[in-house]
Order: C-alpha cells, then sequence, then structure tokens
C-alpha cells in the first residue's frame, strides 16, 4: 500500500501566496499526496481551497494541529516568525511550524521584515516555480528511503 504524504501549505492575509502555490502543486503532484492548506484566517482558506487543495483549515489551533502530520510545509518565510503577517501569525503557531518534523519550503517575501540575502532578486512566479519543484524532490526522496 502506497503511504499518503500530506503537503501543508500555509498563508494569510488575502491567500495569495498560498493560492499561488496549491495551484501549481495540484496539477504536478500525484494523486497519493493531499494538499492541505491552513491560513491563518477563513479568507486564505478559501482562497487556497478554491485553488484546488484537498482539505483545509482556519486559525491557530489548525496549524498547530495539523503541521504535526505534513511532510512538507510551504508558505511565506514569515510562518516561522511569532506576529508576522500583521499579527495573524501566533507566537505558538511559529513555534509548531519551526518544530514540525517537516521539511520547510519557504517563499522569501520581505513584507514581514525578513529579508534573505543571496537570492538573486528571482521574481515571485520563479519562487512559486522553484518552491514546487523542491517539494516534489523532496517527497520522491522521502518515499524512495520509506518514510
Amino acid at each position: 500500500m502506497v503511504e499518503r504524504k500530506t503537503v501543508a501549505v500555509i498563508d494569510g492575509q488575502g491567500g495569495g501566496v498560498g493560492k499561488a502555490l496549491v495551484e501549481k502543486l495540484r496539477p504536478t503532484l500525484e494523486k497519493t499526496v493531499e494538499i492541505l492548506v491552513l491560513g491563518t484566517n477563513s479568507l486564505a482558506t478559501s482562497l487556497m481551497l478554491k485553488a484546488g487543495a484537498d482539505l483545509g483549515a482556519t486559525g491557530e489551533n489548525a496549524v498547530v494541529v495539523n503541521v504535526a502530520r505534513a511532510d512538507v510545509i510551504l508558505g511565506p518565510v514569515g510562518i516561522l516568525a511569532a506576529d508576522a503577517m500583521l499579527g495573524e501569525l501566533t507566537p505558538r503557531m511559529a513555534e509548531a511550524i519551526g518544530k514540525s518534523r517537516a521539511e520547510k519550503v519557504l517563499i522569501p517575501i520581505n513584507r514581514c521584515g525578513l529579508h534573505i540575502v543571496g537570492l538573486g532578486g528571482k521574481a515571485f512566479n520563479s519562487l512559486i516555480d522553484e518552491a514546487v519543484e523542491l517539494t516534489k524532490n523532496l517527497l520522491a526522496e522521502q518515499l524512495k528511503r520509506g518514510e
């Protein structure tokens, strides 16, 4: 039996980053991969679900509970920073995401006051494509190792 993998996409505010990730992920991933979206607000969750996610949940407890079962977590880099996204990303969420055993694929968006050097100023769509490709490779490696 093939183990079902879970990719958690986390976003807040308007949900645009999460939406773009789900739109690119869904057609490229096997059906054995579940895309679970976790929004810091209902607008973000709704937008990501409409983009093609399998499941979605909203709020602090949903994030804390579900990142523990994810194999890969995707989102803007701010999901690791307490009080990011205009305060929508709580310290408890950031801690749970950081402590999750999941691989983390982060989009370097500087709106949270976090600046990542050495990225070469790539365009947003290029960063989304890179995140999707890295996610596919991480899932393939996990399956190869029997995780």
